[in-house]
């Protein structure tokens, strides 16, 4: 097993993780000398969604590291409960949770189903607030726990043409508001991560949200998201960060890494800005 990296004998959940945002930030994790817990519906690849927990799990172990992969609907409490029970049985301690796991749905109210408001509510803001409940006793015990959302800083003139989605997202984000306040001093934090670009993902390509022009590799996420877990719990808790904004912060300046292609750098918008192509 890796002993070097900055995260060694740390225990991480990453829900969402068998493709794109969350794959990314499994495998940094890994590189770092976590052990990781793949937690995410897809066990097998298929033509339109490649990759699985178990691609993932073996991606991880490639690198020294030890992967435990688990199928979870975030929607189950059962499911939840026993991603936490068997993290535990598996590594004996948490310290990180990233609520990755999401579904996407940019339209207006007239074009949402109840069944879709239900979904992006149960998965979002539900999903990510019953993971954070399961977990937040054992992430508490060591004194330095983490949790991260991946949702955007609230900005209600985002709010028209994606209000179902929004009403979820903007629940992550308050939900890590209000927790920071309420385990301040407790030895964990909780923040909210959000990219100022389009980032390639099953999400941007199944919905035809841009190109590689105007995204970015999931990668950078995983680099901020490194960072915030990498600060103390004192030092960072309640915010409501931009990626690039944060990074530049941290000291970082070489973006052009993150391109999905080397000729463009993509465009900066705002949540509100973001349209169907």
């Amino acid at each position: 097993m890796n002993t070097q990296g900055r995260l060694s004998g740390k225990v991480a959940i990453v829900t969402g993780a068998s493709r794109g945002i969350g794959r990314a930030v499994a495998m940094a994790f890994a590189r770092e000398g976590a052990d990781v817990v793949i937690a995410a519906k897809s066990d097998t690849e298929t033509g339109r969604l490649p990759g699985s927990i178990y691609t993932v799990a073996r991606e991880i172990e490639a690198l020294g590291a030890r992967a435990l992969p688990l199928k979870v609907d975030v929607r189950n409490d059962d499911d939840v409960q026993s991603m936490v029970d068997r993290s535990l049985e598996t590594f004996g301690r948490l310290d990180v949770l990233i609520n990755n796991a999401g579904a996407l749905w940019w339209h207006d109210v007239i074009e949402t189903p109840m069944k879709r408001f239900d979904l992006v509510m149960d998965v979002n803001v539900r999903g990510a607030f019953a993971c954070t409940l399961a977990c937040l006793p054992h992430l508490k015990a060591h004194g330095c726990g983490h949790v991260v959302m991946y949702s955007p800083p609230v900005d209600l003139e985002a709010l028209p043409g994606k209000v179902a989605y929004l009403i979820s997202k903007f629940g992550m984000t308050m939900l890590a508001h209000g927790l920071a306040k309420e385990v301040e001093g407790q030895g964990v934090s909780v923040n909210a991560l959000w990219p100022v670009t389009a980032i390639e993902s099953q999400a941007t390509l199944h919905f035809g949200l841009g190109s590689p022009k105007t995204w970015r590799k999931p990668d950078i996420l995983a680099d901020a998201t490194l960072e915030i877990i990498t600060t103390p719990p004192s030092s960072l808790n309640g915010e409501a960060l931009l990626d690039e904004p944060f990074l530049r912060d941290r000291g970082w300046s070489d973006f052009k890494r993150y391109r999905c292609d080397p000729d463009h750098e993509p465009p900066r918008a705002a949540l509100k800005d973001f349209r169907h192509s």
